[in-house]
């Protein structure tokens, strides 16, 4: 992720750089527009959890860290929708959001034979809303830099607690060529650094979770999308 966030810094002093010397009309971008995405998605997490073995606090040391392993999720599908207001001939500000339906699973995974340890979060339906500053390089095309919170709805599978729906911070660098017609192609590339994950047995159920073991992940998405919609 290092190397895509200094892309993304590299990318937006250029696009600075560039602004004074752009010639172009921003107005062939402004409006309202919808499209349809297709998402390629990778997730990492950093993740642990313990069995909850320990008798006191002071002994947490000794208790069992379970693996972590990732799921991935690719060729998912979205929507968007948003409006770009023009700033000058030469830069424009887009506002807007997006949908994308799609499932990954974080699981943690025990070494206890039958698998009774073994739990599952599940993080589906990316919701992200964004502004994204545009410097426009001809009458038809432009590239921007996005900044967005996204939010995602998460699940669980085993006896434990569910946590709180995700929620994160999207990054974003992307191109973007409007037709005469209104038809335009996007293709963008970035990552959503997300909050952690936390969740504890529940002791209950027939393969009953100790209260006192708890499961924890720091998920970080990237991505890669193509959309084509039209511009109004």
């Amino acid at each position: 992720m290092n190397k895509l966030r200094t892309m993304l810094v590299a990318a937006c002093t250029l696009m600075l750089a560039s602004m004074s010397t752009a010639q172009a009309d921003s107005s062939n971008f402004a409006g309202p527009y919808i499209g349809l995405s297709a998402s390629g998605y990778g997730i990492e997490a950093a993740g642990s959890s313990d069995s909850g073995d320990a008798s006191t606090a002071a002994d947490v040391t000794t208790r069992k860290k379970d693996e972590i392993s990732v799921g991935k999720v690719a060729g998912v599908m979205g929507v968007e929708a948003g409006y770009v207001v023009p700033l000058g001939t030469s830069f424009a500000v887009d506002v807007g959001a997006t949908y994308v339906s799609g499932e990954a699973k974080i699981e943690h995974l025990s070494d206890d034979a039958e698998g009774r340890a073994d739990v599952k979060f599940k993080i589906d339906d990316l919701v992200t809303y964004y502004i994204a500053p545009t410097l426009v390089l001809s009458d038809t095309s432009s590239v921007y830099i996005k900044v967005g919170l996204t939010e995602s709805d998460i699940g669980v599978e085993g006896d434990i607690t569910t946590p709180a729906d995700l929620s994160g911070t999207t990054w974003g660098l992307g191109t973007r060529t409007v037709l005469d017609s209104g038809i335009f192609i996007r293709t963008e590339a970035g990552f959503t650094e997300f909050n952690g994950i936390s969740a504890q047995g529940k002791g209950s159920g027939t393969n009953p979770i100790k209260v006192t073991s708890h499961y924890s992940a720091e998920p970080t998405y990237a991505y890669g999308k193509f959309s084509l919609g039209f511009r109004f």
